[in-house]
């Protein structure tokens, strides 16, 4: 059986052993987080553009076309050599594909969203798999690759089973159960 492929719009890196899929808006940032990512020592597949294939087990695999293998276009420096600039031990042949970071314009309307993450959790569909997705809101001033390797941690303690979100919800829920006080607080007797 002949692996399934398909050509998706984005960039892999591997951040803390994950294979993470950046999508986004056109001009949101996502080569400019990619390059900060690099720089802070995580790995470069590809820029731009992702050649995916679904292996025969249900997995996706991400490579970069031979095109543009080690090619990054970053506005304002045009084209650049990932391999010249960070070195072999930057560049990765290939990764599996974990989870999608979507990058989104933060309007000028700004939406809350879920704020405490307690929503099901996104996911989109790549050659029929589906991946988990975590959408961030990008507005100038806001450390966008900060925020990826926050997410890329979020999202290993949530496989882990751990999500803060539901945490503060349940002791919140022991609080308000309670005598009606938050903790370490005394009641003022009169």
């Amino acid at each position: 059986m002949r692996a399934e492929r398909r050509l998706v719009s984005g960039g892999l890196l591997r951040i803390f052993n994950l294979g993470v899929l950046i999508v986004g808006d056109s001009g949101v940032g996502k080569s400019e987080s990619a390059l900060e990512l690099i720089a802070r020592g995580h790995g470069f597949v590809t820029d731009d553009a992702v050649e995916v294939r679904r292996t025969p087990r249900g997995r996706l695999l991400g490579s970069p076309p031979e095109l543009g293998r080690h090619y990054m276009e970053v506005r304002g420096l045009g084209i650049i050599n990932i391999r010249e600039i960070f070195g072999t031990r930057a560049i990765r042949r290939q990764s599996a594909i974990d989870l999608v970071i979507a990058l989104r314009h933060w309007g000028r309307r700004r939406q809350e969203g879920d704020r405490l993450g307690l929503k099901t959790p996104e996911e989109r569909r790549v050659l029929g798999v589906r991946l988990p997705q975590i959408s961030l809101p990008v507005a100038p001033g806001r450390n966008i690759a900060t925020l990826i390797e926050v997410a890329c941690k979020v999202h290993i303690l949530r496989r882990r089973g751990y999500d803060a979100g539901r945490e503060i919800v349940l002791r919140l829920h022991r609080v308000l159960a309670g005598r009606g006080r938050a903790p370490g607080r005394s009641r003022v007797r009169g």
